[in-house]
């Protein structure tokens, strides 16, 4: 079989029958490779049993090992996972969250919230400054105040009581023996690293990541985290009471209160955590069922909404880095984010109208404002049925780009899609017994009034605060989970995703032609196109359409997995990052 090594990207002419096999590839269209800045991958990786993809060679590994052990795709989400936050700890890990999709290979879907807490203290102030302004996000990340209530881990956990087919403390023993025998710096941690000037404040992680010369340890030195390997111990002995009481627990409060900048974190807070089951949110695009992630998320809305006001052209008539099909997407964008802006919020708290958004009616209503030749420019929300728009403020909190995907399916056909994160790079640079504390609270709008209106997405103690995580399954008109995809990128999660579907089920790509192509969109501001991709010549067309255009880097990690009629799987790796496709 096929496989992505970590320090060579595999290029191969692999055979895709099936679904996918006289499809074309991204050799069919305009070549996007010049000048890159990432290694291509140019075919798809094909295993006939069970597969993973995740951010890292070690992670997705460690998930294809419990794969061959009989274990289930949640199963393999979680040994991952844990490496994860070992070898990639500035996106994801144990002080974070996440929001996880599965399906049991037959006709049952499943949607879990693992979604951060504000702590109970937790005012809508927290990051108003002393002149009555917003604080900056940088003054406000690195702090006490950033860190909410951790949610991945009782939300794996309860995931693994319903789908794990191996011991729950077998799945950590990979990323325990990784943590004590220590594992290479990957170039990505290294540049993060050289980047970095905020955690170096924090003692533990600079004597961590950092020589005594304050230099970020090189490319290829080895990284042992005893620590890590303790808090593993603990989790995979008691299950989420190892992490949310006892030891662990006290020196998360302890380390947040202490903190220069204190936060209000508290051991009851902690103890007071529970994941949800949320309804997943479902709609219809050609003759498939694609399925997200509802609210606190705004990303199973906002790319179902896309590809609503997107289906009335037809885009497999346009080569995907075309003008027209930049144009189109792009004002979709608006009218996504525009609604994303105003309604979407923890529905524990606000009444979000979330069928409202994605009814058809509504969409094809929204689509009508697209016009094929010229830019509306900055959109409006819309008002679906029984809301009115001036009812809520406008929130335009920042979600960085810090975050990974895994995406699974075993050999009996289960499959799961999960999106986690710390949020910003690092999150909010506190390092408490070998793992980072997230800042996720500076997800939640900084303002809780806008306009007179209050903002959904305000502070409030126990709420969740929203985000753009956007794992996805695609089904079949029989119910049957056909394709697995995910990204992370901060809020432009919600166009790589839409934009890796469209590649699959409109422009019918391999997924690994899907997730090499080329970025662009709105997000209710310029029109951003992806930095050297070759898209530079996009911007004269769209300038002449009315478009603000914008070059900006854009990396995506998108992890896709699609299942072959005829048996096996089809995956793909962004190539921005350093992830690979692993299965047997």
């Amino acid at each position: 079989m096929l496989t992505l090594s970590f320090r060579h990207w595999a290029s191969a002419a692999l055979l895709a029958g099936g679904l996918l096999g006289s499809l074309p590839t991204l050799a069919d269209q305009p070549p996007p490779e010049a000048a890159s800045g990432f290694a291509r991958i140019t075919a798809p990786t094909a295993f006939d049993h069970a597969m993973i993809v995740t951010a890292n060679p070690l992670a997705s590994d460690a998930g294809a090992a419990i794969l061959r052990q009989g274990g289930s795709a949640v199963d393999a989400l979680i040994a991952a996972q844990w490496v994860l936050g070992l070898t990639e700890p500035q996106s994801s890990g144990l002080g974070g969250g996440g929001f996880l999709l599965t399906h049991d290979g037959k006709r049952t879907l499943q949607s879990w919230d693992g979604r951060e807490t504000a702590p109970a203290a937790a005012r809508g102030e927290r990051f108003i400054g002393a002149d009555g302004k917003p604080l900056p996000f940088s003054q406000a990340v690195a702090s006490g105040k950033a860190v909410g209530v951790p949610g991945l881990v009782a939300m794996l956990y309860a995931a693994h009581q319903q789908h794990g087919k191996l011991p729950w403390a077998a799945l950590a023993q990979p990323a325990i023996q990784l943590a004590e025998q220590g594992f290479a710096v990957s170039p990505r941690l290294y540049t993060l690293l050289v980047q970095e000037t905020r955690l170096q404040a924090d003692a533990n992680a600079r004597r961590y990541f950092f020589s005594e010369d304050g230099r970020p340890r090189p490319v290829g030195s080895l990284l042992r985290n005893p620590d890590y390997a303790d808090t593993l111990r603990r989790i995979a002995r008691q299950g989420p009471a190892g992490f949310y009481q006892g030891p662990v627990a006290a020196d998360m409060v302890r380390a947040v209160q202490n903190h220069p900048t204190p936060g209000d974190l508290t051991l009851a807070d902690l103890a007071s955590y529970r994941p949800k089951q949320r309804a997943p949110l479902c709609g219809p695009y050609r003759q498939w069922q694609v399925c997200g992630m509802g609210a606190p998320s705004s990303g199973g809305v906002a790319v179902l909404q896309l590809l609503g006001m997107l289906a009335r052209f037809q885009l497999n008539t346009l080569p995907p880095t075309s003008a027209d099909a930049v144009h189109l997407y792009s004002e979709a964008g608006r009218l996504a984010f525009a609604d994303r802006e105003r309604y979407l919020a923890d529905p524990d708290f606000v009444a979000v109208p979330q069928a409202g958004l994605i009814a058809p009616d509504y969409l094809a209503a929204r689509s009508q404002l697209i016009d094929p030749q010229r830019s509306h420019g900055p959109a409006r929300a819309g008002e679906p049925a029984g809301v009115k728009l001036s009812a809520w403020g406008r929130d335009a909190a920042p979600e960085l780009p810090s975050t990974t995907h895994l995406v699974a399916f075993d050999r009996d056909g289960r499959a799961a899609s999960m999106t986690s994160s710390v949020e910003d790079a690092f999150g909010s640079r506190i390092m408490v017994r070998g793992f980072l504390l997230n800042n996720q609270m500076t997800d939640f709008s900084f303002l809780p009034e806008q306009d007179g209106a209050p903002v959904a997405n305000r502070i409030q103690p126990g709420k969740r605060p929203r985000s753009a995580m956007s794992p996805t399954l695609v089904l079949d008109q029989q119910g049957q989970v056909q394709m697995a995809v995910g990204s992370p990128g901060g809020s432009l999660i919600i166009h790589y995703v839409a934009q890796a579907l469209l590649g699959l089920l409109e422009w019918r790509l391999d997924p690994q032609a899907a997730a090499n192509l080329p970025h662009y969109g709105s997000r209710n501001g310029p029109t951003e196109l992806e930095a050297d991709q070759q898209l530079e010549r996009l911007i004269e067309p769209l300038r002449q359409r009315g478009h603000e255009v914008k070059l900006t880097p854009m990396t995506s990690g998108l992890s896709i997995i699609v299942r072959q009629p005829q048996g096996g799987y089809l995956g793909g790796a962004d190539p921005r990052r350093e992830g690979k496709v692993s299965g047997f």
